[in-house]
């Protein structure tokens, strides 16, 4: 799962999040979900004890619900139990709390602005230079990086046309695409990276992210010409658009004799930027 976690605030209380790059979904951490509702001192507890109750009723959102290593008070990366934002709505319904209706407002907001942000780059444009800046990046890899965000939007916006459904759907895509191109699955990739929960493309060196960003726009390009109607045949586009990037990688490696497909994740690339400004 590639994602980009944060804090975001509701009343100045911290809530852990991760958007999903691939699902393009943001994921919420219920306990701080719980504890804001409820201000409860025990948490862990009122949540233990909803999730009976859910279970008792019949209810299958407590058995959805998945886990993400997220940042823990004492300063390490623990798995926590995690919601979707429609999985919140439903989970906010079974909460008393006169706090119920801003939060929903809120998470509404938060999901808006970062729709907001795909439909129009320009207003997310200057927090993500801000970010890329205060990481340490090059400007040609932030250049980059922002064109690879454009040419994502132009694929989800096909698949969205094509009926996929954001997602599970949206990621089985995106592997497919990546093992063609590098020759591993999306989880593979992050591993020989060294990587955990953070945001793959965040980790790429400047040529990784151009051959990515290939095999997505040819993705597009031949989803365009051919309308595919089916799962399946979504399916075999996207490993075709993948499988022309992955020819080109390996033309590049029979030329230069290097691979392309790096172990080095951002903050080896940030401190060879470093050095060669130096």
């Amino acid at each position: 799962m590639t994602q980009e976690t944060a804090i975001k605030l509701f009343e100045s209380r911290q809530i852990r999040t991760a958007w999903n790059e691939d699902t393009e979904e943001w994921y919420f951490s219920i306990i701080d979900v719980i504890e804001v509702l409820t201000e409860s001192t025990r948490p862990r507890k009122y949540w233990d004890d909803l999730k009976r109750k859910l279970q008792a009723e019949g209810s299958e959102l407590s058995e959805k619900i998945g886990q993400l290593k997220m940042l823990s008070p004492d300063n390490k990366m623990r798995l926590t139990d995690i919601a979707t934002v429609e999985q919140l709505f439903r989970l906010i319904q079974s909460i008393p709390s006169p706090k119920a209706e801003p939060f929903k407002l809120w998470l509404a907001q938060v999901g808006r602005e970062r729709i907001e942000e795909f439909d129009d780059p320009e207003k997310g444009i200057e927090r993500l230079l801000e970010y890329y800046h205060r990481k340490g990046y090059s400007e040609s890899w932030i250049n980059q990086r922002l064109k690879s965000i454009e040419v994502r939007k132009e694929l989800t916006d096909e698949w969205e046309q094509r009926g996929i459904q954001k997602g599970q759907e949206f990621g089985v895509l995106t592997d497919i695409i990546t093992h063609a191109w590098s020759g591993m699955t999306t989880k593979e990739y992050k591993q020989h990276k060294g990587l955990k929960t953070e945001s793959l493309r965040d980790n790429m060196t400047n040529l990784e992210l151009v051959l990515n960003m290939l095999a997505e726009a040819t993705t597009t390009e031949i989803s365009k010409k051919r309308r595919p109607k089916t799962t399946e045949q979504n399916r075999e586009i996207a490993k075709q658009g993948g499988k022309i990037a992955g020819n080109t990688r390996k033309e590049i490696e029979a030329k230069t004799g290097e691979k392309i497909v790096s172990s080095e994740n951002a903050k080896q690339l940030s401190s060879k930027a470093n050095k060669q400004l130096q």
